[in-house]
């Protein structure tokens, strides 16, 4: 089995599909985790396969206790124990807070928020055994600076990068790192279904005139995944 060996969640499409196809250029062996999109996750798989690389696509509702538990078995079953965990699997569900539901709320920061949790917890175990691991979560520019109709996504964001900064002040003694990644506009479904007009006006604002692409976030997350950056740890780095 490979020694190294990456978990993606959210890893179907975009950022995550990025990420998902750069580590196993980097040599990880990679669990492709999806929640409804079977088809894409495949395609994920089948892409690393045609490049000579492992991966397996793994279903599961990050945001449960008992799916994270049984994929982190299947994956280690099938290629090895995690050594590299992304968490990266997000929803957006956007709304003016007066008019924002409870279940709009509860939805984005079970999906964004608490998986992260659950997965850092479930990858821990092994790592802390292993004395190795990279932890790197993917939060957003919204929860650094929030974003009006966002107030769900934002606090989501701002959670992990928390989450982030305290998990590496307890394991960082076990040769364990954890970080942060916290991308701007990014050219995914996600920025789509916001309409051209607004990708537009962003991009207007933007100093290098135009979207990020997922390769430049997956670009960092390799980085952060190697062995150069075993003196990073609770940090959050911008990418916009």
């Amino acid at each position: 089995m490979p020694d190294r060996v990456a978990l993606v969640t959210g890893a179907s499409r975009g950022i995550g599909r990025a990420i998902a196809l750069r580590l196993a250029a980097d040599g990880f062996a990679v669990g492709v985790n999806y929640a409804n999109s079977a088809a894409k996750a495949e395609e994920v798989v089948a892409e690393i396969e045609a490049g000579g690389g492992s991966a397996v696509a793994v279903r599961a509702d990050v945001a449960d206790s008992a799916a994270v538990t049984s994929m982190f078995d299947t994956v280690a079953e099938a290629l090895g124990p995690v050594s590299v965990l992304v968490n990266n699997a997000g929803i957006t569900d956007d709304g003016l807070m007066l008019r924002m539901s409870e279940d709009q709320f509860d939805r984005v920061i079970d999906t964004n928020l608490k998986s992260a949790f659950l997965c850092t917890k479930a990858a821990l175990r092994g790592m802390m055994r292993a004395k190795h691991g990279r932890i790197i979560n993917i939060s957003s520019v919204s929860g650094v600076s929030g974003n009006p109709g966002q107030a769900n996504y934002a606090a989501s964001k701002a959670g992990v990068i928390g989450l982030t900064k305290s998990t590496a002040k307890e394991i960082g003694s076990r040769g364990i790192t954890v970080n942060a990644v916290a991308p701007g506009f990014i050219e995914t479904d996600m920025t789509e279904a916001l309409g051209e007009t607004v990708t537009e006006l962003a991009s207007k604002q933007i100093s290098v005139g135009r979207l990020g692409r997922p390769e430049e976030v997956a670009s960092l997350v390799g980085y952060l995944a190697s062995d150069e950056a075993s003196y990073i740890t609770g940090q959050t780095i911008v990418i916009d």
